[in-house]
């Protein structure tokens, strides 16, 4: 399965991972209608910087998803055949385990709904919005550790 993997040598911190993430998951799919009216959906991938350091990290859809396993309604799940671990809101109750079980802390709270939000890889698309908005290329989508990459 793909994965979305950084590379900080490239990554000059200009935020547009979390633009493009962003509008992807809003219901206009425009960077100007999803930020201009007050709406903006909740961003599913976090810029860490540390003065000249900067990367972006979102779900990692691990081999072994410790927020899977800690997810008491069932909300999250990892499908056998693409490896992605998937999150069906009518599921979720808001409990927050799953936040605490994610090594990445990349799984976000929607207080608004009482839900989650977490990295989907795009659904429906062949590259997630991140990778493909990213100006400088670091951000990669590339096979991931049970492909022999690490």
């Amino acid at each position: 399965m793909n994965r979305v993997y950084p590379r900080e040598e490239y990554c000059v911190a200009c935020h547009l991972c979390e633009v493009f993430c962003r509008t992807e998951h809003s219901r206009y799919k425009d960077v100007i209608k999803a930020h201009k009216n007050g709406a903006t959906p909740i961003k599913r991938i976090f810029l860490e910087q540390s003065g000249p350091v900067s990367l972006s990290i979102n779900c990692r859809h691990c081999d072994e998803p410790l927020c899977v396993y800690s997810c008491v309604s069932g909300a999250l799940t990892k499908d056998p055949v693409t490896g992605i671990v998937g999150y069906q809101a009518e599921k979720c109750i808001g409990c927050w385990t799953c936040i605490v079980g994610c090594p990445y802390g990349v799984i976000t709270r929607d207080i608004a709904q009482g839900k989650i939000v977490k990295c989907d890889l795009c659904p429906g698309r062949e590259v997630p919005a991140c990778v493909a908005g990213c100006p400088n290329g670091a951000l990669v989508l590339a096979p991931g550790p049970s492909q022999g990459l690490a």
